[in-house]
C-alpha cells in the first residue's frame, strides 16, 4: 500500500465515523482506493468501527462485488448469464481456466491476469461475450480462446 492510498482511506474512514452502519461503505471505500480488501485493511474497518474482523470478513465474503486478492494487470471477465451459458460460455470459462491454471474468482500466481465469472453485461446479442479489461469479445468460443489469449500475452 501506499501512502496516497493509506491516506484517502484514512479520509474515508472519517467521513464515515458518524455514520449508521459504516462498516459495508467504508469496506466499497476501501476496495475503490485498493483495488481490492487487503486482511490489513479489513483489520483497520474493524478496529476503526470496534466491530470483530469476522463482521467484516464476513461481509466481504458474502457480497460478491468485494475482492479478497489484489487483482491482476489483465482481467478476464466471462459472462454465465442465461444467453451467454447456453451458447457455451461454462466451456469457455473453463478453458481460459485451464489456460491460465487458475479458478474463477482468482488471479494468477505471477499477477498477471484475474479470470472472473460474471452474469448479464448486456450483449445477449453478441453471446457469449467476455470483457478483457473493459473490451468486448462477442461469439466467443472455446477455440477463441486461444487467439484472445494471445492477442494480451504479447503486452
Amino acid at each position: 500500500m501506499t501512502d496516497e492510498k493509506d491516506m484517502q482511506f484514512a479520509a474515508a474512514l472519517e467521513s464515515l465515523k458518524d455514520v449508521p452502519g459504516p462498516v459495508m461503505m467504508a469496506m466499497q471505500k476501501a476496495q475503490d482506493i485498493y483495488g481490492y480488501l487487503p486482511l490489513e485493511v479489513q483489520l483497520k474497518i474493524a478496529d476503526y468501527f470496534g466491530v470483530p474482523l469476522a463482521t467484516v470478513y464476513g461481509i466481504a465474503t458474502f457480497y460478491s462485488q468485494f475482492r479478497l486478492e489484489q487483482p491482476g494487470q489483465i482481467k478476464i471477465a466471462v459472462c454465465l448469464g442465461t444467453a451467454c451459458y447456453v451458447k457455451g460460455s461454462g466451456g469457455v470459462i473453463d478453458k481460459f481456466s485451464r489456460l491460465l491454471s487458475v479458478e474463477p474468482g482468482h488471479t494468477t500466481s505471477d499477477g498477471r491476469f484475474t479470470l472472473e465469472a460474471t452474469r448479464c453485461i448486456g450483449c445477449c446479442g453478441l453471446a457469449p461475450v467476455l470483457t478483457v479489461n473493459g473490451e468486448v469479445y462477442g461469439k466467443v468460443t472455446e477455440d477463441s480462446v486461444d487467439e484472445i489469449l494471445a492477442k494480451y500475452n504479447e503486452i
